[in-house]
């Protein structure tokens, strides 16, 4: 149990999971903008506008910040390192 908080607080995840949450993140952001746009422009209210985006956000964060393990499904696999001669 104490290993797997630890792996969640380290924030380590991997190439493909950045790309996830960049395209998660972006893909929501432009829906979050026209569907908030249209709420507001139906109500004819900056408030409900403002208001359905930052609730988005808030949504958003809560999915993209945290280092879920769905982000570190491929981990790098380094090299073994070389032993060189000291001569």
């Amino acid at each position: 149990m104490a290993t797997y908080v630890q792996q969640l607080l380290e924030g380590k995840i991997d190439f493909e999971g950045q790309k996830l949450v960049e395209r998660i993140s972006r893909d929501t952001l432009i829906a979050a903008t026209a569907i908030s746009f249209i709420a507001g422009f139906a109500t004819q209210s900056l408030r409900v506008t403002f208001g359905l985006f930052a609730l988005f956000v808030i949504v958003l964060s809560a999915a993209v910040i945290p280092p879920w393990p769905m982000y570190n499904r491929h981990p790098v696999k380094w090299l073994p390192v070389k032993e060189s001669k000291a001569e």
